[in-house]
């Protein structure tokens, strides 16, 4: 189904959840430039807040978030982010519209259920919205029934499940131990929560799986009538990522291993009934992300793709990345200095990247191939990725006619390695990113 060609997955990408990367965020974006954007915010807006915490660390996990363990913590860090709401809405103009909120981490269940319910009367107040689609992140080991009633009482209708893998002994080696039992509670308690839009993140590349394991968790998730299911090839990075040292890297399957799972799984979902979304998302036909995608409205933001329409994303809590069309923002990552700013009233930008309009040019032309597979491309633009995009285009993985650029319809595999050919900052970095594939 895929044309296998090795020589051009050898290069890692980024997965270009925003143009430019993190990866070429640097120090000389502050609190200033975030306060800037955000007064010249109008229109539809999301909003994204980061809970750090976790009940368990699962040892592949690249996310910032540390074990809920301490209620000292946990407490500071909620007074801090109730501050961060407050400053933010303080400054933001009354012609922008809080129409999505996305709650993620970590795990935002990590939090007492009545907290949760407190975070989100604290953003409706202060930010004055009606009705916004509300989705959240959940980890299945620590959901339990009374987090039922907590979802219908916020108005949630979208949930993501970290499943990763439905293989006892996979999740082991992976450090996130959940029974089917589990997950089929977790589901439960979400259907009857009101939720209408169910995802599954599910991974294939792990430390001893097979073709067979990774078809096992497709065909529970398919069986649990998951809305959408993320599949993602697990990207082993233990030099940026020290917990996954405990990942037995000589049991993880190589690269062509990692492509047949990628291509088998398209094949078995496709043949389940779900829509393709992009590189690696599916999604049932009457799912709004496949209505986006279908429509050619398909967005793609650090929740990855998405049928968000808003150009304005504010990030709230540490290590939350705000986007807006003139520039990119991280929170400090620290918590401890995310907490000490805010107590004296400070927002805590402390990375980030002032887009040019070059980089919204090439950035829109990166988010087009991702999210549709083509993209206008103007001349000179064309020229100088001529010489990267060539090799691709000799093996008929994308072709350039009337001024647009198409990935083939069996090119999946490559959509980012096609898109890195118009990001320049590739040339430089010398940042490692995760497998092509």
């Amino acid at each position: 189904m895929w044309p296998y060609h090795p020589e051009l997955l050898a290069t890692p990408v980024p997965r270009y959840t925003s143009f430019p990367t993190a990866a070429e965020f640097a120090d000389d974006v502050g609190e200033a430039d975030l306060l800037k954007a955000i007064e010249t915010a109008t229109g539809e807006v999301s909003l994204y807040v980061h809970i750090p915490f976790c009940e368990k660390i699962c040892w592949y996990c690249g996310c910032n978030t540390a074990a809920a363990n301490r209620a000292s913590r946990l407490t500071s860090y909620m007074d801090a982010l109730y501050r961060e709401i407050e400053l933010v809405a303080a400054r933001m103009p009354q012609t922008a519209r809080v129409r999505r909120i996305a709650y993620g981490g970590g795990s935002p269940n990590a939090l007492a259920p009545e907290e949760f319910v407190r975070l989100h009367a604290h953003l409706s107040k202060q930010f004055g919205f009606t009705n916004p689609l509300v989705s959240v992140e959940l980890d299945p080991r620590s959901l339990t029934r009374e987090w039922e009633h907590v979802l219908r009482e916020v108005g949630a209708s979208h949930a993501s499940m970290g499943v990763q893998t439905f293989t006892p002994r996979l999740q082991v080696a992976i450090g996130r131990v959940q029974p089917l039992d589990m997950i089929t509670k977790g589901v439960e308690i979400l259907r009857k929560a009101g939720i209408t839009s169910l995802n599954f993140d599910l991974m294939y590349g792990l430390p001893g799986q097979t073709m067979d394991d990774v078809s096992h968790s497709l065909a529970h998730a398919a069986e649990f009538n998951a809305d959408r299911i993320a599949l993602f090839g697990y990207a082993h990075v233990p030099h940026m990522i020290p917990r996954q040292r405990r990942i037995d890297a000589s049991a993880l399957p190589d690269v062509e291993q990692r492509f047949h799972m990628a291509e088998d799984g398209y094949r078995q979902l496709v043949n389940e009934g779900y829509s393709p979304v992009g590189f690696d998302h599916f999604a049932l036909p009457g799912d709004p992300l496949a209505q986006a995608a279908n429509s050619g409205h398909l967005r793609r933001n650090f929740q990855g793709f998405t049928e968000d329409q808003a150009p304005v994303l504010i990030g709230l809590g540490a290590s939350a990345i705000s986007s807006f069309p003139t520039l990119l923002a991280q929170n400090d990552k620290n918590t401890g200095r995310y907490r000490m700013l805010l107590s004296q009233d400070q927002l805590s930008a402390a990375l980030g990247k002032r887009r040019s309009p070059d980089d919204q040019r090439r950035g829109a032309v990166i988010e087009a191939l991702l999210c549709r597979g083509r993209a206008r491309i103007d001349a000179n633009l064309m020229l100088e990725a001529q010489l990267r995009l060539s090799p691709y285009i000799e093996a008929g993985l994308c072709g350039f006619a009337n001024g647009e650029l198409t990935i083939s319809s069996n090119a999946l595999p490559y959509a980012r390695s096609i898109a890195a050919a118009f990001d320049p900052y590739r040339q430089h970095s010398p940042r490692r990113f995760s497998s092509a594939v």
